[in-house]
């Protein structure tokens, strides 16, 4: 139990602490699952560097289809700047309660957030987008990930695509590949792609890969959170 607790807030500490690093950098949060674990929820808040005024993405994604719901994408930012001490989860607070008729629609309940199976902490392989493993020890399942990126462009027109090979291994030694995103789709200003946690859900059925996102701004960057899902 010591080590969970251990890694989840080294985890946070991490994701959240990327903020340090960055002009305008997100926090991701795990909102949970629905029941079934088909339906996966999550947002992500900062600050915009320029005005100071806080903003928030909530999301809603259909695992199977590894896609969003229908308006499963929501966005707010506050009219004023936040003042000293202020995080701007505020915003993210506002953005849910505004939305909370959308995880009621499908399902999704806040405590039903999953385990982490893998959480990238500095010198970490995958911030290097080297191969990783990790393993379900409730199942026993073996898993081992690969994140293979492709780079365009310099500068502001710098862009990027990317899909994640994954492979299971049963205790039973039956073995399964996955491809779990697209190499087809191009995400403009996005220069930088790393595996950032991978969770399960509750049911054992559905893999979460976050996917933390450097994106060209200006002389710097911002960081950006997206997920990748596999149903099995």
């Amino acid at each position: 139990m010591f080590r969970r607790v251990f890694f989840a807030l080294a985890g946070l500490f991490v994701m959240g602490g990327s903020a340090l690093l960055a002009g305008d950098s997100a926090t991701f949060v795990n909102l949970g699952f629905s029941a079934d674990g088909s339906v996966y929820m999550f947002a992500q808040y900062g600050v915009r560097s320029g005005t100071l005024r806080p903003w928030a993405d909530l999301f809603v994604v259909d695992v199977a289809r590894n896609d969003f719901v229908a308006g499963g994408r929501a966005s707010y930012t506050h009219d004023r700047a936040i003042v000293a001490g202020q995080s701007g989860s505020g915003a993210m607070h506002s953005l849910i309660a505004r939305n909370a008729p959308l995880a009621e629609r499908y399902g999704v309940m806040f405590p039903n957030q999953g385990q982490p199976l893998y959480i990238a902490l500095v010198g970490d392989p995958a911030l290097e987008n080297k191969p990783i493993t990790f393993r379900d020890f409730g199942s026993g399942m073996f898993y081992e990930a690969s994140l293979v990126e492709t780079i365009e462009g310099t500068g502001a027109n710098r862009r990027s695509s990317f899909f994640i090979n994954l492979r299971s291994t049963s205790p039973h030694r039956e073995v399964r590949n996955f491809t779990v995103g697209s190499p087809h789709i191009w995400r403009n200003g996005i220069f930088s792609n790393r595996i950032r946690q991978v969770l399960i859900s509750p049911s054992g059925e559905s893999l979460i890969f976050v996917i933390e996102q450097k994106r060209v701004a200006g002389n710097t960057h911002d960081i950006r959170y997206m997920v990748e899902a596999v149903r099995f």
